[in-house]
């Protein structure tokens, strides 16, 4: 197949990139920042998440404002994990065709080979996805939630394997063929998208650790999200170092500046994996922490994600990339990156507000600081929300002419 076989229908057809995958990824984090309502304003004793019995009583039983958080995150999640599926499927479809292109075999030889861990990155989330959606819309699920974790976990696993099989057969590359990585178009942190892939694995394998009744589910659930989660640390180290010292020879790279944000979603995806095991701590092996230290390890998080967004806004700002790449008439699949951070935030203040302020008694639990803080999070996920709707207009609308931008490496 020639690379004309793509150029048709919407732009992001005619200059496809596995970036695209990152359409997918946001509707489904837009899915889990309206999964936060339930979270945390909706009563659900005798288990540690939601479930749709909780909401119905909900329902049933409280306040206009408890009624419309309810319908209103039924009705987000529902939509959003509808078009996170939606997403997902078309990328598989239209990299299937990809893969006969002449472009794609530039792709695999150049920096931007780790674009395709956007695959598994997308496809991690849809898993997490997949599970809210049963705790929102599924009678009784709670019933039978041990069977599935299990189920999950070797979901997650081959998931992970798959994001090791790209990461290995993209650092045999570079690490045996002189002159394979170019360094000069290294001046990002695009890729830091292996360890963020790595990343949403782990956080979906440490699910169990929190919820699970059984010491060995919560044990084994403990171990692979480690694993991994160390994983995506330890890359995401390398790269981002190495990254830095390209951006301070050759500039940022203008089409790649939505990554410098990328450590604000990674860093939330890894303290709720930390959360998470935790929890299973305290629950399986008796293993206290307090309210404050929870406290402060989510405020060293947030202060890092802070320090990294003001740093992405501030080189994007002086590159104009808000103007021709959101704004403007230029395309770029990276611009879906822009989605990660403030979805990211949002659920990290959620995470922030409740376990950390909240739990500490630092401010009351639906007080006025309460709604306060809570409003920046909404804020954010109201933002995400229109540039989700912008750019899917901007590269899905169907209008026949070619991107103007090709994936940034």
């Amino acid at each position: 197949m020639s690379d004309d076989a793509l150029r048709r229908g919407p732009a992001a057809e005619q200059s496809y990139s596995p970036l695209y995958f990152l359409a997918s990824l946001g509707a489904g984090g837009l899915a889990v920042t309206f999964f936060m309502y339930l979270m945390f304003w909706v009563p659900h004793p005798g288990q540690p998440v939601p479930v749709f019995e909780d909401l119905m009583a909900a329902l049933a039983g409280g306040n206009w404002a408890m009624k419309s958080s309810v319908v209103l995150a039924m009705v987000g999640i529902g939509f959003f994990v509808f078009l996170n599926v939606k997403m997902l499927i078309w990328n598989f479809i239209t990299l299937s065709r990809f893969k006969q292109t002449e472009a794609y075999d530039k792709l695999r030889h150049s920096n931007a080979e780790t674009t395709l861990l956007a695959g598994p990155l997308a496809t991690a989330m849809t898993i997490n996805a997949g599970f809210i959606v049963g705790l929102v819309f599924v009678p009784q699920l709670w019933s039978i939630v041990e069977y599935l974790f299990p189920a999950a976990m070797v979901a997650f696993v081959l998931v992970g394997l798959w994001a090791f099989q790209l990461i290995g057969r993209f650092l045999g590359r570079v690490l045996t063929e002189g002159g394979a990585f170019d360094m000069s178009a290294h001046n990002s942190f695009a890729q830091l998208l292996p360890a963020f892939a790595l990343s949403m694995v782990a956080v979906g394998l440490s699910a169990p650790a929190a919820m699970s009744g059984n010491t060995t589910v919560v044990g084994t659930s403990l171990v692979l999200s480690t694993f991994f989660g160390f994983s995506a640390m330890l890359y995401a180290i390398y790269a981002s170092i190495t990254a830095f010292s390209a951006m301070l020879q050759h500039g940022s790279a203008r089409e790649a500046g939505p990554t410098l944000m990328v450590i604000v979603p990674l860093l939330t995806v890894l303290g709720i994996m930390f959360l998470r095991q935790n929890h299973g701590l305290h629950s399986a092996f008796d293993v206290h922490g307090t309210p404050g230290e929870t406290l402060v390890m989510l405020a060293r998080i947030l202060t890092i994600q802070i320090v990294f967004l003001l740093l992405g806004l501030l080189v994007m700002t002086r590159q104009a990339y808000f103007t021709d790449f959101v704004l403007g008439s230029k395309l770029s699949p990276g611009s879906y990156a822009l989605v990660c951070p403030g979805v990211a935030l949002s659920v990290m203040l959620h995470f922030f507000i409740n376990k950390g302020l909240a739990a500490s008694q630092v401010i009351d639990k639906f007080g006025l600081a309460y709604w306060g803080f809570t409003a920046l999070a909404l804020l954010f996920q109201l933002a995400m929300i229109a540039l989700v709707l912008r750019l899917n207009w901007q590269h899905f609308r169907g209008v026949a002419k070619p991107a103007a931008a090709v994936p940034a490496e």
